[in-house]
């Protein structure tokens, strides 16, 4: 088969059609405005949860952001689970396999609070985390206040430049 047979029939227009990109802006609300819908179903109020979510995502740890909010830590970390953020949980996927075992009644809860190595209170987070699934549509709600925050993360990784090494320093 030669190219003229491939390409028998096929015609070339001088028009395209333009589709152009579907784009939803939902930046003229403020974050406060969008996580409102998920508020009856978060365990603190809608001000704090942003609070708890501006800060965290400013690089803050969940303890910290949860004083600045005005709630305990515990709250705070539900609350950013439930919104989709990811990596709030203190236990690895063996520690999250123990709960498993233990919520469908393969081990008892000491056993698999022992072999977990967690203390009471990252296997209760933990237990919630598995227990409870994030919010449906929370976590695209997060996605443009957490990436308005990826400059600060810029700002940061630039003045500790000179304390980082690049590739040319492994060799």
């Amino acid at each position: 088969m030669a190219l003229s047979d491939i390409a028998a029939g096929l015609e070339v227009t001088a028009e395209q059609q333009e589709y152009g990109v579907a784009t939803v802006d939902d930046t003229g609300r403020d974050l406060r405005e969008r996580l409102a819908p998920f508020g009856d179903a978060l365990p603190c109020e809608t001000d704090a949860a942003v609070t708890i979510v501006e800060t965290h995502a400013s690089g803050t740890s969940v303890g910290e952001s949860a004083r600045r909010a005005g709630v305990a830590p515990m709250t705070a970390a539900k609350t950013l689970h439930l919104l989709g953020v990811r990596g709030i949980s203190p236990l690895s996927s063996i520690g999250h396999e123990l709960i498993e075992d233990w919520l469908s009644a393969n081990c008892s809860r000491s056993e698999a609070l022992a072999l977990s190595g967690a203390n009471e209170i990252e296997f209760a987070l933990a237990t919630f985390i598995e227990t409870h699934e994030p919010l449906d549509g929370a976590a695209e709600v997060l996605e443009s206040a957490l990436a308005m925050n990826g400059d600060a993360a810029v700002e940061k990784r630039d003045a500790l430049a000179e304390t980082m090494s690049d590739v040319g320093d492994l060799l």
